[in-house]
């Protein structure tokens, strides 16, 4: 049973791995980086029960739509499905984010379900500069200084206003958005800019406060494992971590790399090296607990239980999460390299890590005391990974100054729209930067990441069925 356990969970882990990273065009990936990028994945794929013919299409866009100066253009991709158009359809857009996008959101779910009732197009926009919307031949700094949230939102109005102009039979038409995680706080900031543009959105596991040392991430991620794994699996995973620690603390380090598979290039006097390994064996726990849906945490409890001391079931469970390679490359000169062979190798997360130092921060680290992940990895961490990957100017205090900007432009947690419908999963670990029940989003019981997508179905929680029937609700007021 051990063994089939353990078989199971090597499955189940590395698909949400591998859907986030196309492992095979690398052979060794970092796992900082490889943890990072399972943590900015698109939405959860949605079940498509019908055979949907969708287009993809593409819209000439301005490289930069604040210089008129720059003649530069690009090719923005989109995903199109007007099986149900007819004259005056309603336009439901869902915004991509920091991903590729797939059919399955223009396909299927509860987006698409609303769609048909009011016999809607449906439109998925790609993000400049993700998947095959990459408007520079490389991701030099230089070529990043086009990638922000206001060029991207830019983006969608301009392709608002082309996609109207260009069928007749939308000339007139309503439209609407939806988003999650960042694209969620994108339909947010979009009604804020381009209020006149969209009649309503809905934007699920919005974070609206850009902040560099987000402490409290971590802090959600323990408590889904305290609440839906048990005690017992909380003390496992603090006292795992903190032995761990204890062990390249006190001159046992030969043991704790063993113990953990490192490769031999990893130096335990190196700080930046230690921060590395353990932001990335804390990002296993959060990618769990992001993309939990019922009986998850549960079972991967259950197996770190299975062992008979706190440091093997760590180790043997963040080796899996982490792909189960030769070795586990954890040092921090190898993700700066990594994310410098990105500037010509696309799809590595340069970008998003990029937008991360120039708007946001959102750095999930070690800084509360309230979570079981232990100490070892800083802010610091992050900020210091901008200036080597990025420029020198990406400094703690410049990182820092640009979040604040962020929020000084768009409002932070006071964005000032209206008609906008947000929601959080209770045990979502980006919530605290969002809107809570006191600002009017719901917060569904026991729910994760951007888990309110699907279809209305009969395995629904009743918050989370209610949840859907709300926003179905004020998108027949909105177009009423």
């Amino acid at each position: 049973m051990a063994a089939l356990r353990l078989v199971c969970l090597a499955v189940v882990l590395a698909v949400g791995l591998v859907q986030a990273l196309d492992i095979s065009k690398f052979k060794d990936v970092p796992v900082l980086a490889r943890t990072f990028k399972n943590l900015s994945r698109g939405p959860p794929q949605q079940v498509v029960t019908n055979r949907a013919v969708v287009q993809e299409k593409w819209i000439t866009q301005k490289l930069d739509n604040f210089d008129e100066s720059n003649t530069g253009t690009y090719q923005m991709r989109y995903l199109l499905n007007d099986e149900f158009l007819t004259e005056g359809s309603p336009i439901f857009i869902y915004l991509g984010g920091e991903w590729e996008i797939e059919q399955s959101m223009v396909s299927g779910g509860h987006w698409y379900d609303m769609a048909e009732e009011h016999k809607g197009v449906l439109i998925y926009t790609e993000h400049r500069y993700y998947g095959q919307s990459v408007p520079t031949t490389t991701m030099s700094t230089d070529n990043l200084k086009y990638l922000n949230v206001k060029q991207a939102l830019a983006d969608v109005a301009h392709f608002i206003g082309t996609i109207k102009a260009e069928n007749a039979q939308l000339a007139n038409s309503k439209v609407l958005l939806a988003g999650g995680s960042y694209s969620a706080t994108m339909v947010v900031w979009f009604k804020r800019l381009y209020p006149d543009l969209v009649v309503g959105g809905w934007a699920s596991s919005a974070p609206l406060l850009a902040k560099v040392d987000f402490t409290e991430y971590k802090e959600v991620v323990g408590q889904a494992f305290l609440e839906l794994g048990g005690q017992q699996c909380y003390n496992r995973i603090e006292n795992g971590i903190a032995e761990l620690e204890s062990l390249f603390a006190n001159q046992r380090g030969a043991e704790a790399r063993a113990m953990l598979r490192l490769c031999s290039s990893f130096d335990d006097k190196n700080d930046l090296d230690l921060w590395s390994l353990f932001g990335s064996i804390s990002n296993v726990f959060s990618g769990v607990a992001q993309y939990q849906s019922s009986g998850d945490i549960e079972f991967y409890c259950d197996y770190l239980l299975s062992f008979r001391d706190d440091a093997t079931a760590i180790a043997n469970f963040v080796y899996w999460g982490f792909g189960m390679p030769t070795c586990v490359d954890a040092t921090y000169a190898s993700t700066v390299e990594y994310y410098l062979w990105a500037v010509t190798n696309f799809g590595a997360g340069r970008p998003w890590y990029y937008q991360t130092c120039n708007e946001y921060g959102w750095y999930q680290s070690s800084g509360s005391r309230n979570q079981p992940f232990g100490t070892k990895f800083p802010a610091t961490l992050y900020t210091t990974l901008c200036g080597d990957v990025f420029s020198s100017q990406f400094g703690n205090e410049q990182i820092n100054n640009n979040a604040a900007e962020t929020n000084e432009y768009f409002g932070g947690m006071d964005p000032g729209v209206e008609n906008v419908y947000m929601t959080h999963g209770a045990l979502d670990p980006w919530n605290p930067m969002g809107h809570g029940v006191a600002q009017g989003a719901t917060v569904i019981a026991n729910a994760s990441h951007c888990s309110d997508f699907g279809s209305i179905r009969t395995s629904d929680s009743a918050e989370l069925r209610a949840s859907k029937e709300k926003i179905a609700e004020l998108v027949r007021q909105w177009l009423a």
